[in-house]
């Protein structure tokens, strides 16, 4: 073991802060491949004119490799530790790019998106693996500030690829900052490091977060109905927030409002880039502040008020979205009420679940996000049928406002089912391995 964990002490050892700060920069370098897609999208077209919906076939490639080979490496976290996974990943996250920068038919831009997905997947399944077995005592926060890396980290770099593509064409843009990201993520790799038994803080008995001793295996949680009503819940909020993620660029060229100058919040410039801006901001804060949130009140209490929320959001971008200004205040809602996902429900996975297989367990639950994705290209589909994105909003409020009803009336009674059934192990408390 490295130098770099020899002098943690549980809950005391700055040594864990140290990890999730190499986390969170190492999501930050993979936050462009989902986030920065959609500044991509209508040039690609633009050049080729294979339509949105065939384009966007590549985001759910990358979405699906992201979301469901991630089990697979975290299998290989758990047993190897993260180094050699996040490396792996980094070295993928730039070819992906590479890739896309020279793709001149379907076929390779979805070759392209499969081999960053794999990328992605593998750096963000053990970053926030990794936070949750370093921090149990703060899993909501610890996973939210990982995630927040993720959530927020296109947001600096909106303006310098939305100058790129406009100045150099979108293939520049995607050769250098898949370069440059892969190389940070590589770097970066060699630090990290898993806790030794003893290291890290270990789980409470908390009533309140429904915590457990017991370290379920992938195969024993995969036989809980706990795991798929949590299943089912994220894959209703991840295919919401996922098509706004890969649309606002369409939406807002179909809105008249892409290009319209507007001011808000000491930010000026097109509505589109500004809208860009500020969700990738809310949609990292999300993360940490409703995960903390979470650590407080509950997860399930959270997940109720914040998803009823995003149905709030959808309701105004399709009754008031026309409107710049409007369209930039409930496209920050949305991503401010969508981001959480990405703390609560690993969070909540390992308190159900343990810590021990948290990697593998959290993946599992993560690849709801990968099915979630299937939806992006029906919602192109959708509007293009029918003219509008009215249809596709208000199924995405139904989504938001029905996962948080289900978190109170389903998922809450469940899982204190589930933590009374290992009461027998509440007098004791399993350490993170």
């Amino acid at each position: 073991m490295s130098q770099l964990t020899a002098s943690a002490r549980p809950g005391t050892g700055g040594n864990r802060w140290l990890q999730l700060s190499i986390g969170v920069v190492c999501m930050i370098m993979i936050a462009n491949l989902q986030y920065g897609w959609t500044l991509f999208v209508n040039p690609i077209d633009a050049k080729y004119h294979w339509g949105r919906t065939d384009i966007q076939v590549a985001f759910s490639l990358f979405v699906l490799t992201e979301t469901w080979l991630v089990p697979i490496e975290g299998w290989f976290v758990d047993r190897f530790g993260p180094r050699v996974v996040v490396a792996f990943g980094g070295v993928l996250v730039a070819a992906a790019w590479v890739i896309n920068s020279m793709a001149a038919t379907l076929p390779a831009l979805y070759f392209g998106a499969i081999v960053g997905g794999v990328g992605a997947g593998a750096v963000y399944g053990t970053c926030v693996g990794n936070a949750l077995k370093w921090f149990a005592d703060r899993r909501g926060l610890a996973a939210g500030l990982t995630a927040a890396g993720f959530g927020a980290g296109a947001a600096m770099t909106v303006v310098p690829i939305q100058y790129m593509i406009t100045t150099n064409g979108y293939e520049s843009a995607f050769l250098w900052f898949g370069l440059g990201q892969g190389l940070i993520v590589l770097l970066l790799s060699n630090l990290l490091a898993a806790p030794r038994p003893g290291e890290a803080p270990v789980a409470s008995a908390s009533r309140r977060l429904n915590q457990v001793a017991h370290n379920s295996t992938p195969f024993e949680m995969l036989r809980t109905p706990l795991f798929w009503v949590l299943y089912v819940l994220f894959v209703m909020m991840a295919a919401s927030g996922l098509i706004m993620a890969a649309q606002i660029a369409p939406i807002a060229k179909d809105f008249k409002i892409a290009d319209v100058p507007i001011s808000i919040l000491g930010l000026a410039g097109p509505t589109l880039v500004v809208a860009l801006a500020i969700d990738n901001v809310l949609n990292g804060l999300a993360r940490p502040f409703f995960g903390w949130v979470s650590d407080r009140v509950g997860r399930e209490n959270t997940m109720f008020v914040v998803f009823s929320l995003g149905a709030v959001s959808m309701w105004g971008l399709s009754s008031l979205g026309h409107e710049p200004i409007f369209f930039v205040l409930f496209c920050a809602l949305s991503f401010f009420t969508w981001g959480e996902i990405f703390s609560l429900f690993p969070a909540t996975c390992t308190d159900a679940f343990g810590a021990k297989y948290a990697t593998t367990n959290a993946g599992l639950l993560y690849t709801a996000k990968g099915t979630g994705s299937l939806l992006v290209p029906f919602a192109s589909l959708l509007t293009a049928q029918t003219g509008s994105w009215h249809d596709v909003f208000m199924l995405a409020a139904a989504l938001n406002l029905a996962a948080g009803v289900a978190a109170l009336v389903v998922l809450k009674p469940i899982r204190r089912a589930h933590q009374l059934s290992f009461a027998g192990d509440s007098g004791r408390v399993v350490a993170a391995e």
